[in-house]
């Protein structure tokens, strides 16, 4: 059997959805552009010291074989165009000597991960004959250490993803490994851009990409984007433990649906995203951005019909009777695991130990066939525990002519695999916590006219699949090794009805209708949410070129719950010192302007901000203090306030009534704070209190009531956060704050003299007036026909913060205080460009473009390139 031939895939008993059939608003392109974390293949390069030539050849490599049938039937059997766009994976090196170093030091290896664009186009020529197919599109990352692209997924995701708690470090190697996640999911975004065409669905693979979907939605608001979570997701109390936990789920969050194992995992999700992230969720929803993106447990399925002709083809039968012949006296418990510290390899070998304990008139007739390959680099551990208690069930149990346990670690060819499954009296996947187990429902395949039971472990999302399995707690040794003796005891009749339901699950959950669902389901969904605005992550680094290529800037920035995080006592909510260096670094720079606008009074703000060289606006705007003054101008004073007196009436009665509420009052505004109260109370009384006002005091004078957090306030009409805003955009940029009212009009101000970046930051209802205000000069320059910046903008950047749940008409959002200070620690060189994901251009070995490191780089593969050349002609 050809090892190309897993590359293929089954047509569907289903009819599969056509991009014909769906949706005429969507415009679909009829592609589907399938985005994995590896090729389905392994390159390698041979260099030949007689010729002097760097040989490059390539092969197809077993593993994932259920996800790339799923591309494969899109490409080969419906209407789909079906694009693979997936990493290369490591390059390895075939030479004998590849570690030898030339007189230059340059070792084979090294040689082998320069390539060209001219060697790039040939190997990629080859991955393409090798998957027969021309929509295969290969991610290049080349560096010496080519395992750094993994180590984050790897080493920091998986492990809690399965539960496994990290070890306490000083989180260095940790926050270089979340860069190199970073590039990863970067490099994959510039790739997919050269690549994406309007009406396009965009299908993401797993855990190595969960910041790709946000990026995208960054770039293409329009786009239809998918998800799929093939390993477990877990509870929230775990995946808290992560330091980068926001900047994950928000990565994922930028799908339209997001697909999981398990109920139990979807569940998990949905918990992070309230829990975590203050979101508002359903059953099956998560409200954010502007819109809801659907969550959905579709368990993957296999290839069944593509199994069933492999696994019974004339070589195999061969293998299976050669088995048979050697064990012919004995039963076959067969085990294929990855040996790490989830597939559960040792409960295995201590549950068939048990057995062996329990049951000794089954000794010297029962073997265990376990084969696995290697693990993560984390799993060093289990390879060594795994050999310890092979050793000593060995030992213990065998003989001159019997081993108990036959432990191959080793990747074994396909057909030895199908053989065993089929030869197998019994198949035994005990992992303490899996995703989907293909080994089971191949097991099923192969079984069609043996009917071996399958034992299998509960904690495994293909549970959920093959309900009819015998269920196991892969910790409860006792309770494996009595499930052993029932099966081998189990009688033919029963064995044969327990495999025909089994065979039924298995056939009806096949890969082609997991892809086929998937695409209906998130077709479906984006022609119902696509109406609304979407609102998507900050684009940080597209932020910072923006900041370094202008020269009049001007931030507005909101204080609780944007620069400090909501506390219960107002009076506790001070600046951090890391809040206070950013301010000083940003004012140290003459082309910076910021100013502090805020709910509070003029007495908190100078207290706390009044020394550094910012602009304050106290009370929604109803006072401001200019850059560089000590003076505060009252915008009020000139207007009718005998409203207060009224207004304050009505907060003493709802205070003396609602314990843990009291009333702030400013000069010009007065506010009802009841976060200290009972939130069910306090929540009704606000709403009574606001009701009351709305009918009253509103009815009598030009005031708003404004509904904020755990808070109302009551303000003048012609004050508030927007009109401070209006004034101080239109301003000419550092000249002093005029106190007149201002319009939106360029006919003033001369071009030059406007701001040419402002980045607006708040997160309160009242903030939204800001944003509006800025949206509005924004609409009134593009109706002038103002010239924009290189990047298409005003420099414009209205951003929410908080909870993206809430409504917004903020063009991008912030989660959380700390990723404001993140950002703006970006924008002063104090934090690393790639700590978020964002549009930044790469080249291939994952250095910024144009960069020094980038330039090095080229002037390497040039070298590399004189190399080999003059190894040529050494040899003519």
């Amino acid at each position: 059997m050809s090892e190309l031939d897993q590359l293929f895939a089954y047509p569907s008993d289903v009819p599969p959805i056509s991009p014909k059939d769906a949706n005429s608003k969507l415009k679909l392109s009829g592609r589907v552009l399938n985005i994995m974390s590896s090729l389905p293949t392994q390159i390698y390069n041979n260099f030949d010291y007689k010729t002097g030539e760097h040989n490059w050849y390539v092969e197809s490599v077993r593993g994932n074989s259920a996800l790339y049938s799923s591309h494969f039937f899109l490409d080969q059997h419906t209407d789909w165009e079906s694009h693979l766009i997936a990493w290369t994976g490591e390059i390895i090196s075939k030479s004998s000597n590849h570690n030898n170093q030339d007189s230059k030091g340059v070792t084979d290896l090294d040689e082998s991960l320069y390539l060209d664009d001219k060697e790039k186009l040939e190997v990629e020529k080859k991955v393409r004959t090798s998957c027969k197919s021309e929509n295969v599109h290969p991610v290049w990352l080349l560096r010496k250490d080519q395992h750094r692209w993994r180590k984050y997924a790897e080493d920091v995701l998986w492990p809690v993803f399965h539960y496994i708690q990290g070890q306490p470090s000083d989180g260095k190697a940790e926050a270089e490994a979340w860069h190199d996640y970073v590039k990863f999911n970067e490099v994959y975004f510039n790739r997919i851009k050269t690549i994406y065409k309007p009406g396009d669905i965009i299908w993401i693979h797993d855990y190595y990409l969960f910041l790709l979907p946000q990026l995208l939605r960054m770039e293409f608001p329009d786009a239809y984007i998918g998800l799929y979570v093939h390993v477990p997701f877990p509870s929230s109390e775990y995946f808290r433990c992560l330091s980068k936990r926001s900047q994950l789920l928000d990565g994922m969050l930028g799908a339209d649906k997001i697909g999981f194992q398990s109920d139990s995992f979807q569940r998990h999700f949905l918990s992070c995203a309230a829990r975590l992230l203050g979101y508002d969720v359903t059953a099956n929803e998560v409200l954010a951005y502007g819109t809801a993106i659907s969550v959905e447990t579709l368990p993957i399925g296999i290839d069944t019909k593509k199994i069933a002709h492999d696994a019974f083809q004339s070589g195999i039968e061969d293998k299976v009777n050669a088995l048979r012949e050697i064990y012919h006296d004995k039963k076959i418990i067969v085990g294929r695991d990855r040996l790490d510290k989830v597939r559960g390899v040792a409960q295995k070998l201590q549950a068939f130990e048990m057995f062996l304990q329990m049951y000794p008139e089954w000794r010297d007739k029962v073997v265990l066939i376990q084969v696995s390959s290697p693990g993560y680099s984390h799993s060093g551990k289990v390879e060594k525990d795994v050999a310890e208690l092979v050793n000593h069930i060995n030992s213990e149990y065998g003989n001159l002519n019997y081993t108990p346990v036959l432990h191959y670690q080793m990747r074994i060819d396909k057909d030895e695999y199908f053989a065993l499954l089929r030869v197998a009296d019994l198949a035994l996947i005990t992992s303490v916590r899996d995703g989907m187990s293909t080994t089971a429902l191949e097991f099923v395949i192969c079984q069609e006219k043996n009917s071996s039971p399958l034992i299998l472990s509960e904690f495994t999302g293909t549970s959920s699949v093959l309900t009819e399995s015998i269920l196991v707690n892969p910790w409860d040794s006792v309770g494996i090794a009595k499930t052993i003796n029932d099966c081998f005891n189990m009688s033919e009749g029963h064995k044969q009805s327990l495999q025909q339901r089994l065979y039924k699950q298995a056939t009806t959950n096949t890969i082609q209708t997991w892809t086929i669902e998937f695409l209906t389901h998130l077709l479906n969904h984006v022609g119902q949410t696509h109406q609304s605005h979407y609102i998507p992550s900050l684009n940080r680094p597209l932020l910072l070129n923006n900041y370094k290529n202008s020269k009049r800037r001007l931030f507005l920035f909101d204080y609780d719950g944007t620069l400090t995080p909501i506390v219960k006592d107002p009076a506790a909510a001070i600046p951090s010192s890391r809040l206070n260096d950013i301010l000083d670094a940003l004012s140290a720079d003459p082309r910076n302007q910021i100013w502090v606008i805020s709910g509070r009074d003029q007495a908190f703000l100078d207290k706390w901000l009044g020394s550094y060289n910012i602009g304050l606006s106290a009370e929604h705007g109803c006072f401001m203090k200019d850059i560089g003054s000590n003076e505060w101008v009252n915008l009020a004073e000139s207007f009718d306030m005998s409203w207060q007196q009224k207004v304050e009436d009505v907060f003493k009665f709802y205070t003396e009534r609602t314990p843990g509420t009291h009333i702030e009052k400013k000069k010009v505004a007065l506010t009802w704070h009841y976060r200290r109260a009972d939130p069910e109370l306090g929540s009704f009384q606000a709403t009574l209190c606001y009701n009351q006002l709305i009918a009253t005091v509103a009815q009598q004078y030009e005031v708003e009531i404004m509904e904020g957090k755990a808070n109302i306030e009551v303000r003048p009409k012609f004050l508030n956060k927007g009109e401070i805003v209006k004034r101080l955009a239109l301003n000419p940029h550092g000249a002093k704050q005029d106190t007149h009212p201002v319009t939106k009009t360029k006919k003033d101000v001369p071009l030059d003299e406007l701001p040419d970046f402002m980045l607006c930051l708040g997160d309160d209802l009242t903030d939204e007036d800001m944003f509006r205000s800025l949206k509005d000069i924004e609409s009134e320059w593009q109706l002038n026909e103002l010239p924009k910046n290189e990047y298409g903008t005003y420099g414009v950047y209205p951003v929410a913060v908080g909870p993206a749940s809430k409504k917004t008409i903020a063009t991008s959002h912030l989660n959380e205080p700390s990723q404001v200070l993140e950002t703006l620690g970006l924008l002063t060189g104090q934090v690393s460009i790639f700590e978020s994901a964002g549009s930044i251009d790469l080249d291939d070995r994952g250095h910024v473009t144009n960069s020094e490191s980038s330039e090095r780089s080229k002037s390497a593969i040039k070298a590399a390139s004189i190399r080999r050349k003059d190894k040529l002609k050494e040899k003519v």
